[in-house]
Formats: structure tokens, sequence, C-alpha cells
């Protein structure tokens, strides 16, 4: 009917321009993620963009990383292990009661990883610390 057929009718159309304010837009997330040195998600990049003057959704931002390729990088806090039981070779004879009322009444040491003959800010490492309180 148009002189063209419908199994190359996407071959034969003219490729579209690209969209100015989606360029601007992508330059502006790129920029942005790279001021946080690639830890910033999709909502700092947006609210990031938003303080710039320029209005930006966490769902279009989310878009427009997954268009440039741009993953956060977070690293994840320190999860502390907390002990649930008493060591059976080692008793907790404090159990944190460290108010002391006189002199000599307790005693602490301070077991740390040493190597032995390197002198550290502590005198030589390899000694243990004992701790007094008065």
């Amino acid at each position: 009917m148009f002189g063209v057929h419908r199994s190359s009718y996407k071959y034969w159309r003219q490729p579209k321009k690209p969209d100015a304010t989606r360029v601007a837009l992508l330059r502006l997330v790129r920029e942005s993620y790279r001021e946080s040195n690639d830890s910033a998600g999709t909502r700092n990049i947006a609210a990031m963009i938003t303080t710039k003057g320029v209005k930006l959704s966490r769902w279009r931002a989310t878009k427009l990383m997954k268009e440039l390729k741009l993953i956060s990088c977070q690293q994840p806090g320190h999860r502390y292990k907390k002990a649930s039981k008493e060591h059976v070779e080692i008793p907790n004879y404090l159990e944190r009661q460290f108010a002391v009322t006189e002199p000599n009444q307790v005693w602490c040491g301070d077991v740390t990883y040493s190597m032995p003959g390197v002198q550290g800010e502590h005198g030589c490492s390899n000694e243990p610390r004992v701790c007094l309180e008065y």
C-alpha cells in the first residue's frame, strides 16, 4: 500500500532523534553518580538532581541508572556477633562489673593481636597490657 513491505518497515523508518531533555537527564544522573563516588542509589540520585532544580522521581532515576548501567556500591555495615554463651575455658568473672571500690581488687588484661619483638606505641607489644583501677 505505501510501497514498503510490512516486514521491512522498521528498517525503512528513519531513526528518531534523541530527546534533548532525556540526554540532559542522563548527563545529570552520570554526574551525580560520580560526585557520590559511585555509592549513590536511586533515592539519593533523585534527591541530588531535584536539589539542582530538575524534577526527577525515584522510579525514573531507576530507569536512567539501568540504562547507563550504574549500580550503587554500598559497603554493608559490620554486624557484631554477640556471645550467646560463656566460653568453657575462659570464664567471665567480672561480668562487665568494672566499678572498683579499692586498689588491686580487679586486674584486667588486654588480649590484642601482637607480633613478638615488634615495638608499638604502647611499648613492647608482645607483653600483655595490664590495667589497674584505683
